[in-house]
This record gives C-alpha cells, sequence and structure tokens, in this order.
C-alpha cells in the first residue's frame, strides 16, 4: 500500500506531497526533511530503493525533481517504480516539457 508520495527539488523543497495514511502536520515535516535527506544523498549508482523505519522509499530522478513514493514492506518496489515513471509520463504530455514550475502552479491551482 502507498503510504505517501512527494515531489522535491534538488535543494530539498517539496513541490507535491500526498498522504493517504493520517500523519500529523509536525510529523510530515520532518519525515519529508529525513525522506529528502536520504534520497538526495544517495549516488546515481545506487539503488532506488531504500528501507527506511517501517516502510520502503521507491524514488526517481527526473531532471531537478525527485518522485518519492513510500510504501508498505508488502508491496511490489518494481510496479511501484514504473508507477512513478508513468506518472511523470502523463505530467510531461499534458504539460508538453514538464518543468518544477509546471508542477508547483498546478498543484496550488488545482486541488488534487
Amino acid at each position: 500500500m502507498i503510504k505517501f508520495f512527494l515531489m522535491v527539488n534538488k535543494k530539498g523543497q517539496t513541490r507535491l506531497s500526498r498522504y493517504y495514511e493520517h500523519i500529523d502536520i509536525n510529523k510530515r515535516t520532518v519525515l519529508e526533511a529525513e525522506v529528502t535527506k536520504n534520497c538526495l544523498s544517495r549516488a546515481k549508482d545506487q539503488c532506488s530503493f531504500i528501507e527506511y523505519k517501517d516502510f520502503k522509499l521507491v524514488y526517481r530522478q527526473y531532471a531537478a525533481l525527485f518522485v518519492v513514493v513510500g510504501i508498505n514492506e508488502t508491496e511490489n518496489e518494481m510496479a511501484v517504480y514504473e508507477l512513478i515513471h508513468n506518472f511523470v509520463e502523463v505530467l510531461d504530455k499534458y504539460f508538453s516539457r514538464v518543468t518544477e514550475l509546471d508542477v508547483s502552479f498546478s498543484v496550488s491551482e488545482t486541488p488534487l
């Protein structure tokens, strides 16, 4: 099961966050900071799956954006990895060459 979905830039700023389990606002901030730090600190040749606390992180980098999905241990990492790619392809088709700015504006204008 997917626990959360994040899009962050290389500076560690969250551009999109969606949670599928209730987490307090204060805990979300700490979680996003730790998750972002873990993903951004990894080299490009390292695996895109990280075991973190009681769940797994699956992330993928597209230019200056990182898409990070938190999943439980029973979820298939490769399926989520492909889900991230499909999500970015849809954004790319919709915005014709999606950028960080597109994500920021679309999130602030349209509720998910």
